[in-house]
């Protein structure tokens, strides 16, 4: 019997070669826009499974109101130009993300008794989302 240990730290996110820490408890999300293909079938049962060419992708960092990389997170806000953005986990070893990204909005505010994480999301045009094997 197999035991496997998933340690969260073993997770790294880079933005445009910074390395992003102080995350929530949600951490990393990433998402793929549409699926990879559009399936169709005719009146008589045949078959058509047409390629979906859209590469857009979405990842959220969650962050807490304390990251050290908040404010840059918030400046990226103010970035006309894509860069790269990558999570990678070395342990299981996979990768989302792509080499061109932009902060899709700012992120909601919630402060009250304690501080709310702050969710970063990323338009990511070419997302790829693969293994590091």
């Amino acid at each position: 019997m197999a035991v496997s240990v998933y340690d969260a730290k073993d997770c790294t996110v880079t933005v445009d070669g910074v390395f992003i820490t102080g995350f929530g408890e949600d951490m990393i999300s990433g998402e793929k826009e549409e699926d990879l293909f559009d399936p169709s079938v005719g009146a008589q049962g045949d078959t058509v499974a047409a390629v979906t060419n859209n590469t857009l992708g979405t990842i959220t960092l969650s962050v807490q109101v304390t990251s050290p990389q908040k404010g840059y997170l918030m400046g990226l806000a103010n970035r006309r130009d894509p860069f790269p953005l990558w999570c990678i986990n070395k342990a299981l070893n996979e990768r989302i993300g792509g080499t061109m990204a932009k902060l899709r909005t700012f992120p909601d505010m919630s402060r009250g008794a304690s501080p709310e994480d702050m969710e970063f999301a990323f338009t990511v045009f070419d997302y790829v989302c693969e293994s590091t094997e």
